[in-house]
């Protein structure tokens, strides 16, 4: 949990640290858009050893593809549409039969990349917008949160209270606020 101050800091900042060079900077933007780029292979039925690839040369996409990036704003919708295109080139190298003409260009492969259906899209930025503003809260609820609502199965009472140093009977109340602060979180960044 140390890179969360870094994860919590806008893209913009983020990309512009990378085109400067900064090593903790690229660190810190994969950290914040993994889960993203894998969770699109994966609810598209990819196994998960030809997800990590497709997260590799989505990274390697985007390292070469940074400084022609005209508004970090975009990065997200960016990640989602490259990333759905090797899923589709993953899919047609797995099905070359399926996949058309041999030869097929590789200009006509992203043209011809499904557009993310609605629905999913909209569930991925939204699973995108609740793990930035849980980034964006400070550390102990951060922790909290992660204990009690992201890890399978979800801790008791008891050892997130050991975990924190904190009263077992603390942690309800303390629960409370820290989703009470990361509703106010999802509200300012216009989640519905």
């Amino acid at each position: 949990m140390s890179r969360a101050p870094e994860l919590s800091r806008p893209a913009a900042r983020l990309v512009r640290e990378c085109l400067g060079g900064s090593e903790d900077a690229w660190a810190a933007l994969l950290e914040k858009y993994k889960n993203l780029i894998y969770s699109i292979p994966i609810r598209r039925g990819i196994p998960r050893d030809a997800a990590a690839d497709i997260f590799q040369r989505v990274c390697l996409l985007l390292l070469a593809e940074l400084p022609r990036l005209r508004q970090a704003e975009a990065l997200p919708m960016w990640l989602i549409r490259v990333t759905s295109r090797e899923c589709l080139r993953w899919r047609r190298q797995e099905q070359p039969y399926a996949a058309g003409e041999p030869g097929e260009s590789e200009l006509a492969l992203s043209r011809d990349a499904p557009p993310v259906p609605e629905e999913m899209l909209a569930q991925i930025k939204a699973e995108q917008m609740l793990r930035d503003a849980v980034r964006g809260l400070p550390a102990r609820c951060r922790e909290l949160i992660h204990m009690l609502f992201f890890e399978t199965p979800a801790r008791p009472y008891r050892e997130v209270a050991a975990s924190l140093g904190l009263a077992e009977g603390s942690i309800g109340f303390i629960r409370g606020r820290c989703l009470t602060r990361l509703r106010r979180h999802l509200e300012k960044m216009g989640f519905r």
